[in-house]
């Protein structure tokens, strides 16, 4: 039952034309001009905005989930899922999962983008990699996504998670290095989940692993946004 309702949801989120404006076209577009104009070059470069870009694209889809979670719970769908034989439990799961389907079209389609046009190069294994740890990395902005949905009214989700995307993209560090923030918002950044997200593909493009503190903060950040979710899950329990 969770197979069926979870590709009932990727179905919905995929024919979105919004979606794929804002999730996969759009971290494309900003990534080629990030990299093609201003006069910056050289592979570690560009191998570096698209794994940052990638990042941004997971970011957004992950979060565009907790919209439409707000948007179901408005229209009564929810409430027509509670009388289903799925429980609360395989309903969040289900939601999860839908997650981590469609944070990959935006993370492949920067990998293409670096690979066709701007000539990455990197072994095989680091492109399998790569892709791997952002697909896996995206799991605590999917759970924002869903706390906030499950939490908030529509209209208010969509402003929040748009505030969250920008906010989490700048200060994490996806659009810009974090070598040009002042000392103090780098210092910032390295404790933000985005910037660890990144930081995740980045090794890997460079040939090394992660560190041990860039997953314990990541997992970190994912118990915290999981408590969040639940807890609103529970709360929305009471209400719809």
């Amino acid at each position: 039952m969770i197979t069926a309702y979870v590709r009932l949801e990727v179905r919905r989120t995929l024919r979105d034309v919004g979606f794929a404006i804002s999730s996969v076209a759009v971290p494309v577009m900003m990534y080629l001009l990030f990299t093609n104009l201003g006069g910056r070059d050289g592979s570690d470069f560009r191998a570096s905005a698209m794994v940052g870009m990638a990042a941004y694209g997971a970011l957004g889809a992950a979060l565009s989930l907790g919209t439409g979670v707000a948007e179901d719970k408005s229209s009564g769908w929810l409430r027509q899922l509670r009388i289903t034989p799925m429980t609360p439990r395989q309903v969040v799961t289900g939601r999860a999962l839908t997650g981590t389907v469609v944070v990959l079209p935006a993370i492949a389609a920067v990998l293409l983008a670096g690979a066709l046009v701007n000539g990455v190069r990197l072994d095989a294994w680091q492109w399998a990699a790569v892709a791997l740890a952002l697909w896996a990395g995206s799991l605590p902005f999917t759970l924002l996504g869903l706390g906030n949905g499950y939490r908030l009214s529509a209209q208010t989700t969509g402003v929040v998670n748009v505030a969250c995307n920008l906010g989490l993209a700048v200060v994490g560090g996806l659009w810009f290095p974090v070598s040009l923030f002042p000392h103090w918002l780098a210092t910032i950044s390295s404790y933000t989940p985005t910037n660890r997200f990144a930081e995740l593909g980045r090794a890997l493009t460079e040939g090394t692993m992660p560190g041990a503190a860039t997953l314990m903060i990541l997992v970190a950040w994912a118990v915290l946004f999981g408590a969040y979710a639940a807890v609103s899950y529970r709360r929305s329990a009471r209400t719809v």
